[in-house]
């Protein structure tokens, strides 16, 4: 089979970089003499039709720019037997040989069961900004988002200092900790809550007890965290020190937006190309990804979520850092 026309779309939410990743699949094609369209709207741009062509000029000046020139959303037409039908018809109306997708876990899913039923080949591209996918070291958009915690942490400890506050800050990740796991320990954060390890109120009460010496105290909280949203943990927190000043503050999109840093840029590039070579050498119905550093691909019947490891090094650099 050979690839003569391919489309390009990006599902879910939005991950800084994407853009830069569509530049790569757009260049990477038509070097190989690949006609590429582009698919508006992800999986309900495919069921509707809304399809457009793109050249080189279609992707330029966008490397810098967050968010996804070609838009996302959450398709549930896709979900069902005639949506997917539909959007076979769209593809074989212009004659599509293969589509890329840019996404997360859902993404790939909704590929995989689009190729189980049709035979056109899907290449996967991990972009969300929770680094939470089997199958790759980093996800696009990652990186952006955790040097943006970073900085907007950063502006909350000046203010913490000021007043001697308690700060609990909410980040992205319902399942994964990722971020809230990196940004935490690169902002200094006094302690971190994640999905991945059981949080006992006491417990966090008693390390800040410990510490009380500092000019204030910062808590980075995964919103998926089993102890509640921030909010609910906060209020926990001052039943138990209603003499300490406790403040909230939830970052959520915040963290999916802005230029994506030179990491996220360089990432997208390099997948965005592996993609299209993934295709020119029939490797098909896979995500591509970068394992210590070097391309891989992966079945995508195997992508589902990868959840954060926290070994013993880690919780011995929370316990010395945080103290």
């Amino acid at each position: 089979m050979a690839i003569a026309k391919i489309a390009i779309l990006t599902s879910g939410g939005d991950a800084p970089g994407m853009n830069a990743c569509i530049r790569a699949v757009v260049r990477a094609s038509l070097q190989k003499d690949i006609q590429v369209f582009g698919i508006l709207n992800g999986y309900e741009g495919m069921v509707n039709g809304d399809f457009i062509e793109m050249n080189t000029r279609s992707v330029g000046n966008i490397i810098h720019r967050g968010g996804t020139m070609l838009k996302s959303s959450r398709s549930k037409s896709f979900t069902t037997t005639a949506g997917r039908k539909a959007a076979f018809e769209q593809l074989q109306n212009r004659n599509i040989d293969a589509v890329v997708v840019i996404g997360g876990d859902g993404t790939c899913k909704g590929a995989l069961q689009f190729t189980n039923e049709y035979a056109i080949p899907f290449i996967g591209i991990p972009g969300t900004i929770d680094n939470d996918l089997y199958g790759t070291d980093f996800t696009i958009g990652y990186d952006t988002a955790v040097q943006t915690a970073v900085e907007l942490i950063d502006k909350v400890r000046d203010t913490a200092n000021s007043f001697g506050r308690v700060f609990f800050i909410e980040v992205m990740g319902r399942d994964v900790g990722s971020i809230a796991l990196a940004a935490g320990l690169a902002a200094g954060a006094e302690d971190i809550l994640i999905p991945e390890l059981k949080t006992d109120i006491h417990e966090l009460s008693l390390k800040l007890q410990n510490s009380r010496q500092k000019e204030s105290y910062i808590v980075v909280v995964s919103e998926g965290d089993d102890a509640g949203g921030v909010l609910e943990i906060a209020a926990k927190f001052k039943q138990l020190h209603p003499d300490y000043d406790v403040k909230t503050l939830v970052l959520g999109h915040l963290l999916r937006g802005g230029s994506p840093s030179a990491n996220d840029r360089i990432l997208a590039s390099r997948l965005g190309t592996a993609a299209v070579d993934a295709l020119l050498n029939k490797n098909f119905n896979v995500m591509v990804g970068v394992e210590k550093n070097s391309i891989c691909y992966t079945p995508l019947s195997q992508i589902r979520k990868h959840f954060v490891s926290i070994n013993e090094e880690w919780k011995h650099l929370l316990d010395v850092l945080s103290y």
